[in-house]
């Protein structure tokens, strides 16, 4: 039965889990440098440098009144993303300094390094949930695997610092929840309540662990009663430390940390603008979302062989509730198999219910995406265990045809892997690329930009080469060129499209074909038919 405890490890899988991560890690270093700037990073960057300074002046003004870039950096008053925490950007700042890059460019390819450990980390996380899920050290493992074989999630692993980065952090909080569930002890309360606190100072979306937690030990509670004075000791530990760690953790917080923040807190649920989105061939608002937004991108962006798998495992969680849902409560298995249904489901119903802005695809609840896996993982193992009990030729059959379609599958995910790198953050399922970009946004975090810029400046030698796109996008061109090395950086010169040379698109907020007066169209990068970037020039 899933949830029970697993049986020690055998020392070839201890070698094989290592060779895992330590070829993870070394992929990392290979590839960190194919990728762009993301839409969010120098703002994110930013946070973290802002908080810098005012934890600088609180702890050490007198040391911070001598640092002559201080003065350039603004105060806590004036930044905008005083709602986004710091736990991670803050020493990530640190980190710059310690490793002495100055350069953009430098800065963030060495970022980009970073957060991709980090990931590792968090599919680390991943791998010790799952082992413990369903009960098998290599169940997990193929459960770890699976993530790092979703394309949008391998991406962005290298640059979104808020969802994969809080992915992670919510896994180690599940992680925490369920060994202090299994065994309430005073230590794994201590561990859980920093595992929460963290994950809210990444992003306040972590407070969902805490009404894990508090639902659960309950649930706990009635399912063994004599462990009910631990658990409420341990709820009653718990409370005064993770308010401890999420003020300690989040400078803004320093100061009225209640007003602040549930300000933050219900920030979350809107958004500053008004922004369109283009979903299903229609731009809408991101305020005006149907409820079907984030199912739908979940299914077009989630390789079909998980999406089976899940549907799979979710029946056969769902028939061993139905048989006796007393009894299946009751059980250490279906108490984590509610857990991993509430992990998943939970965060989707409160977005729907709370109409709560979600935007960018469903990067917003990246974290439910180990769920998904846990329970495709079910599904998985399950089918596994049918097919070694059939007797049957038909049913034997059966399980080849599965199998092989499974394969197919993978190896198909892979294989698109490899050949749209570095722009697995574009991917879709099912969807052909012309459907995809008719119906869905494309490069929302403006990666390609990258490619574009450099495509112009390795085929214009002039002494300074101009370069436009859309007002709205304006950010895309300048993260792009933060990534040119010095001496290109110097000859690239971002102007209006009335006095560029050339003209440079994503494709964001502008679907449609450009007019012909901003030249000819003389680069194209298609990734699996989708249309990602355009370069226009126009005649000299």
């Amino acid at each position: 039965m899933p949830s029970t405890p697993a049986p020690a490890r055998p020392v070839w899988f201890r070698w094989l889990v290592g060779a895992f991560f330590g070829l993870l890690t070394l992929l990392g270093v290979a590839l960190h440098r194919d990728y762009g700037v993301g839409w969010d990073e120098q703002l994110d960057r930013l946070n973290g440098i802002i908080n810098a300074k005012y934890v600088a002046l609180k702890l050490a003004p007198a040391l911070a009144h001598r640092q002559a870039t201080f003065a350039q950096i603004p105060d806590m008053s004036e930044n905008q993303d005083v709602d986004h925490g710091v736990f991670y950007q803050l020493p990530l700042v640190v980190l710059e300094k310690v490793a002495r890059v100055e350069d953009s460019r430098d800065v963030y390819f060495f970022r980009h390094l970073v957060i991709w450990l980090t990931c590792v980390a968090g599919t680390y996380a991943v791998y010790r949930v799952g082992a413990r899920y369903l009960s098998s050290g290599p169940w997990g493992l193929v459960v770890a695997a699976s993530l790092v074989l979703s394309p949008r999630m391998f991406a962005e692993s290298f640059y979104n610092y808020k969802d994969l980065v809080f992915l992670g952090f919510f896994t180690v909080g599940i992680g925490t929840l369920q060994r202090w569930l299994r065994r309430p002890t005073w230590p794994r309360a201590a561990l859980h309540a920093v595992a929460v606190g963290a994950a809210i100072d990444v992003r306040t979306m972590g407070v969902l662990l805490a009404a894990l937690t508090i639902g659960f030990a309950g649930l706990e509670a009635w399912a063994r009663p004599a462990l009910w004075r631990r658990l409420g000791a341990g709820l009653l530990l718990m409370a005064p430390l993770l308010v401890a760690v999420v003020i300690a953790g989040w400078p803004y917080l320093w100061e009225q940390p209640w007003q602040h923040f549930t300000a933050a807190f219900s920030s979350f649920s809107r958004y500053r603008a008004d922004m369109l989105t283009l979903y299903l061939g229609q731009e809408i608002s991101v305020r005006e979302l149907p409820w079907h937004y984030v199912p739908v991108w979940i299914l077009v962006t989630t390789p079909l062989p998980y999406v089976a798998l899940f549907l799979a495992g979710v029946a056969v969680v769902v028939a061993a509730a139905v048989r006796g849902p007393l009894v299946w409560l009751r059980t250490t298995a279906g108490r984590q198999d509610l857990l991993v249904l509430a992990w998943f489901f939970g965060p989707l119903l409160a977005i729907i219910v709370l109409h709560s802005v979600v935007y960018d695809g469903w990067r917003h609840l990246y974290f439910v995406y180990p769920a998904l896996l846990l329970l495709a993982g079910r599904g998985a193992q399950a089918a596994w265990r049918g097919w070694q009990r059939a007797t049957t030729r038909p049913a034997l059959l059966a399980g080849y045809a599965a199998a092989g379609l499974l394969v197919l599958g993978l190896g198909h995910t892979a294989l698109r892997m490899v050949l749209d790198h570095p722009y697995q953050n574009v991917y879709f399922s099912f969807l052909p690329g012309p459907t995809a970009e008719r119906l869905f946004e494309r490069d929302y975090w403006g990666l390609s930009g990258r490619e574009g810029v450099e495509w112009i400046m390795a085929h214009d030698s002039s002494a300074t080469v101009t370069v436009a796109t859309e007002a709205r996008t304006a950010l895309m061109l300048h993260n792009a060129q933060l990534l040119l090395p010095p001496k290109e950086r110097a000859r690239l010169s971002m102007v209006p499209p009335a006095q560029a040379r050339y003209f440079l698109t994503t494709y964001r907020w502008h679907p449609g074909p450009y007019p012909d007066f901003l030249g000819r169209e003389v680069y194209v990068r298609r990734v699996n038919g989708l249309k990602l970037l355009s370069v226009f020039e126009k005649n000299r």
